[in-house]
């Protein structure tokens, strides 16, 4: 980050990157992917200087006292970076999202409409720790033709400003202006870049449960993200237990701290008798701390789940169980107490599955696989900004498209609506060219 930047506010920042994006947005698919590329080279070239400015962020936040979920987000170890690094390449490969045109009309001869994808102009990031999110969200900003102002959480400061560093450097030799990737470090900064509605298109907020409300609650800019990552796993009593035992474990060890691990585990009361024992074995083995309702009680010998527990994300090695008498019951509890992040049916009922994913209002519902598949990297997006649990779109995770918007162009030849209108009116011909 260059010393010019550090002495701006926050307002000449944002104007600054805005008109960086300006020009952004006008440069090649060919002049940006080549940025992407000098990104990763120099992230690649420089990882050892990222793990280890990553190394103190993380030693410092353990004298301080960091909570295990988020000291998991904050770590940034060499296969973490190499995924992410990888993950630059893959965006690279990914179609251009800006100049698609998803309507080309001719209204009448001569006068032709069209609709065409274009950048959104600045997005404001503002994350918990996740430095890999830096990396991520940049990557594709600069892919959809947007500047990116990052404000990371203090635990990840040294991590932030090192990648941004490499970043920028790294974009000195190519077209692709260095000043569509700044980044904030103080908190107060972020209560004026809430305020900037003149400047920002899009704020992504990347973090915990309240950090996200926060964000929602105190700026009129669009926010893209989910507050909760409340994930059920329900096991049907037409399951196939030995998937839904390997599934369960995945998606509750595998990342625990990840949004979506679950959180709840839903057993149909026919084989509760014969499922709940192995999940319980399962717990011992990889050190889970189970909770339970009434119901599951009588199978295994755990801790009472209270109301509470439904509504509580742990991102940690903590499941509640519940026991339920039907499809339906299961349907009904994760529509009263799920985050509509991603939830999962095990069962070789087709027609069950069928009811559920149908049902269940989630952005993600899944049918015999872990929750852990909710990722934009596994779904070949290249990366994420976020994951979306709104119901209007963009929803689930976020790539590239949810990084752009669209303008309607007309082209004329001297037209004017007065040909149009009155006694005389001449018709439209609204015929699609393609």
């Amino acid at each position: 980050m260059n010393t010019e930047t550090q002495s701006l506010s926050v307002t000449e920042i944002a104007e600054k990157t805005r008109e960086a994006a300006r020009k952004l947005a006008g440069l090649s698919h060919e002049d940006r992917n080549q940025a992407l590329g000098a990104i990763a080279q120099a992230l690649a070239t420089d990882s050892e200087e990222i793990i280890k400015a990553n190394k103190i962020d993380c030693e410092t936040a353990e004298r301080e006292g960091i909570s295990t979920p988020l000291y998991n987000r904050l770590k940034l170890g060499k296969t973490k970076l190499e995924a992410t690094i990888k993950g630059v390449k893959d965006v690279i490969y990914l179609a251009d999202p800006i100049g698609h045109i998803s309507i080309d009309r001719e209204l009448d001869e001569n006068l032709i409409l069209k609709r065409v994808s274009c950048p959104l102009g600045v997005l404001g990031i503002i994350f918990e720790a996740r430095p890999e999110a830096l990396i991520q969200i940049t990557s594709l900003a600069i892919k959809s033709g947007n500047g990116v102002i990052l404000k990371g959480g203090r635990e990840a400061t040294k991590s932030c400003q090192t990648l941004v560093k490499i970043i920028q450097k790294a974009l000195i030799n190519t077209k692709v202006s260095p000043d569509v990737v700044q980044l904030l470090t103080t908190r107060e900064e972020i209560r004026t870049l809430l305020d900037l509605e003149e400047y920002i298109d899009l704020i992504i907020p990347r973090g915990s449960n309240d950090f996200v409300r926060f964000i929602q609650q105190n700026t009129n800019i669009n926010v893209l993200g989910h507050a909760d990552g409340i994930c059920h796993l329900y096991v049907d009593k037409k399951a196939n237990l030995e998937k839904a035992t390997s599934i369960t474990v995945d998606a509750k060890t595998q990342y625990p701290a990840a949004c979506n691990a679950i959180e709840t585990l839903l057993v149909h009361q026919d084989i509760a008798a014969e499922f709940l024992p192995k999940i319980a074995e399962k717990a011992r083995e990889y050190n889970i701390q189970l909770k339970g309702d009434e119901l599951t009680q009588n199978y295994i010998e755990i801790e009472a789940a209270t109301e509470e527990d439904w509504k509580t994300e742990y991102s940690d090695l903590i499941l509640s169980i519940k026991t339920v008498k039907s499809l339906e019951e299961a349907i009904a509890h994760i529509n009263v107490y799920g985050s509509k992040h991603t939830d999962a049916i095990v069962s070789e009922d087709k027609k069950s599955a069928e009811i559920f994913m149908n049902q269940v209002d989630a952005a993600g519902v899944y049918h015999n696989c872990s929750t852990r598949f909710a990722d934009g990297f596994r779904y070949g997006f290249g990366a994420e900004v976020g994951i979306s649990t709104q119901k209007m779109p963009p929803r689930g995770p976020v790539g590239l498209e949810g990084l752009v918007t669209y303008k309607y162009q007309v082209t004329g030849d001297g037209h004017i609506a007065a040909t149009y209108s009155g006694d005389n009116a001449k018709p439209f011909t609204h015929k699609n060219l393609s």
